[in-house]
């Protein structure tokens, strides 16, 4: 579609979301449709599940957030479940949420999603929102019903009923509109937080030239001296933040290095949803309230006594680092989409990084001997021996603020950018990233790093061990003829003789014809890369053929790669069995032309799996030194 067809789209939804009306029409909309009075946590609510979600076994994953946050579901889930119970008004309506966490681990990206969430819900049929033309606070028109006909009202519209006039309103009722409240005009309004409509957001500056009429309006002189009087309302500007976000949401950015005064009238906001403004009564708001700090100051916050009062009525949620290999993958992949790097990103490039930033993140167990690798692994949830899904759940359980410590994701791209700057890559490969990060630890360019960098050093060794597995895996694939061909048929030589093994009975030689006793030898070329003794062997052979048995039954088919550790073993027999090929080949340093059409072969075959011309011989002259050792 061209460009002027979809903003000729864009206009025209623009132009569905106009209306005006009086109060008199805007109550048949109400009778419509209750949804168009929700009030502000119920329509931030609203929103997010409209959105859908997958239930997961941690709860629910919603996929509002699902492109933009990775790997912190479960405290997302617990920021949601706030909000949910606020939609339903209950007490936690009444407290600021406070988002908590490292520098870099999504908070900003949590309000800023919610932000832009808002602003596109507000021109659905399914989140419009009504106000009184004029009001310079967009207040719910069903503040000009009057208190004492409140109860009916509610009950016949099915709404509930919160707040009285902003004093503007209740100046231009008895002047404008003679006391008439079917003659106010209102209209629909889209929330936008550049235009100041139903979003509002303060970021501290200065100390000293911070105003609390940032935040709550202020007077306006030349009106004073129209109107001769400083607590006439049209003398006031309702222009703070606080009156922008009304209806909608509050953002409060490193919310704690705030003045105490300020917090105070967040806090006067939250509780009884009145904001002090000039001489006038206590103006009703009616706005989500979320403020986010590092946990620095919030550890600051709270040791100070004197703030206990304060802490009482927020509501922390944690956003640590993603802990998970894969999610962490998605967070850089997405970085650097949105930096249109002009060069090629190598296989498991960002794979290392992701590893080294989960792993600087981790803490050691106390529970048995659990090496940080492991952890990594099974946090991945990936297969490791020995272990069990509720291994990790207790794993999981050990340290409840883990990840809140390590390095953030923001770091990662700076050292992958450095790669491209400082060395002028054109492709980045997983040992330039390395070494990167090798000589940022050793340098102790930040604090945090040189503070940790043992364990850092560690753990980039670590990673280092991690890909050289890796690297023998993609040159076993690249130079093993029809890999997955070959694998299936080990397998299946491996399940004949495992078969006739535990049945007690021969096999037929393919070539000769004759039966023969099963082959210990190829099935313990196999059961050894796996760590199985000879007493356990039986054991984990009757385990694959019952397996078998199962899949079959349910119409399912066991494959050589089926089951995960026998997968792993298949692959590292298959490479012995090529190794002396592949280590002459990758390690001559003038290969004869048969040596070189191979190694344009194998070359070929890493381009179909994402590497380029680059990479991919890197891959090779690495992969020659790992052999040679």
């Amino acid at each position: 579609m061209q460009l002027d067809e979809l903003l000729q789209q864009h206009q025209a939804r623009l132009n569905r979301t106009k209306w005006e009306g009086t109060f008199r029409d805007y109550l048949g909309h109400v009778k419509e449709n209750p949804h168009v009075a929700m009030l502000s946590h119920a329509r931030m609510f609203h929103m997010i599940e409209s959105a859908g979600f997958e239930q997961t076994d941690d709860g629910r994953k919603y996929v509002f957030f699902k492109d933009n946050l990775f790997g912190i579901d479960k405290h997302v889930g617990k920021f949601v479940d706030v909000i949910a119970a606020a939609a339903r008004g209950l007490d936690s309506r009444k407290r600021i949420v406070l988002l908590v966490g490292p520098v870099g681990s999504g908070k900003s990206t949590l309000a800023i999603l919610l932000k832009r969430g808002l602003e596109k819900f507000s021109l659905t049929d399914g989140g419009a929102v009504y106000a009184i033309r004029g009001c310079p606070m967009n207040e719910e028109p069903l503040h000009l019903v009057p208190r004492s006909l409140r109860p009916q009202a509610e009950a016949e519209l099915g709404v509930r009923i919160e707040g009285d006039l902003c004093p503007q309103c209740q100046w231009r009722l008895e002047n404008e509109f003679a006391g008439d409240i079917f003659a106010v005009p209102v209209h629909r309004i889209i929330f936008s937080e550049q235009e100041r409509t139903g979003i509002g957001t303060y970021v501290p500056s200065d100390p000293k030239s911070m105003d609390i009429s940032d935040l709550v309006g202020g007077l306006d002189l030349a009106a004073v001296g129209r109107y001769g009087n400083e607590g006439d309302p049209r003398a006031w500007n309702f222009n703070g933040a606080l009156e922008a976000a009304n209806r909608g949401m509050f953002e409060g950015v490193e919310v704690l290095k705030m003045p105490i005064e300020f917090i105070y009238t967040f806090i006067t906001l939250t509780q009884e949803q009145n904001i002090k403004a000039g001489r006038f009564a206590l103006l009703y708001a009616d706005e989500v309230i979320i403020a986010h700090t590092n946990e620095t100051e919030f550890n600051n916050f709270v040791a100070q006594k004197r703030n206990e009062a304060l802490h009482d009525r927020m509501i922390v949620v944690k956003i640590p680092y993603n802990l998970i290999v894969d999610e962490e993958t998605r967070i850089y992949e997405a970085m650097i989409r949105s930096a249109s790097l002009d060069c090629h990103i190598a296989p498991h490039a960002l794979e290392v990084a992701a590893q080294f930033a989960v792993l600087s993140r981790l803490k050691e167990s106390k529970k048995g001997n659990v090496p940080l690798v492991t952890k990594m692994k099974l946090y991945n949830s990936q297969h490791v021996q020995g272990f069990t899904p509720e291994d990790t759940k207790e794993l999981q359980r050990e340290f409840p603020d883990e990840g809140m410590t390590g390095l953030s994701p923001r770091h990662i791209i700076d050292t992958v950018s450095n790669v491209i700057v400082k060395r002028g890559a054109r492709c980045i490969s997983p040992i330039q990233v390395l070494i990167e990060e090798k000589d940022v630890v050793e340098k102790g360019r930040h604090i945090d790093i040189e503070q940790n960098a043992e364990k850092l050093l560690a753990n980039i060794a670590d990673v280092r061990n991690i890909y050289d597995d890796v690297v023998k895996k993609e040159l076993q694939k690249a130079f093993v003829h029809s890999f997955e061909d070959t694998a299936q048929q080990l397998f299946d030589t491996y399940l004949d003789h495992i078969q006739a093994s535990v049945e007690r009975t021969k096999i037929k030689d393919p070539i000769t014809g004759e039966h023969i006793d099963p082959d210990e030898k190829i099935m313990k070329g196999i059961e050894a890369h796996l760590g199985i003794s000879d007493s356990a062997a039986r054991g984990f052979r009757e385990e694959i053929l019952r397996k078998i048995g199962i899949a079959s039954r349910h119409g399912e088919t066991f494959r050589w790669d089926t089951h995960p550790a026998l997968k792993e073993a298949i692959e590292k027999k298959l490479f012995e069995d090529n190794k002396a090929v592949i280590r002459t080949t990758v390690s001559v340093i003038n290969p004869d032309r048969e040596q070189g059409k191979r190694i344009d072969m194998v070359v070929e075959a890493l381009k179909k799996e994402g590497y380029c011309d680059i990479c991919a011989r890197e891959l090779l002259r690495y992969g020659a030194q790992l052999l040679m050792r």
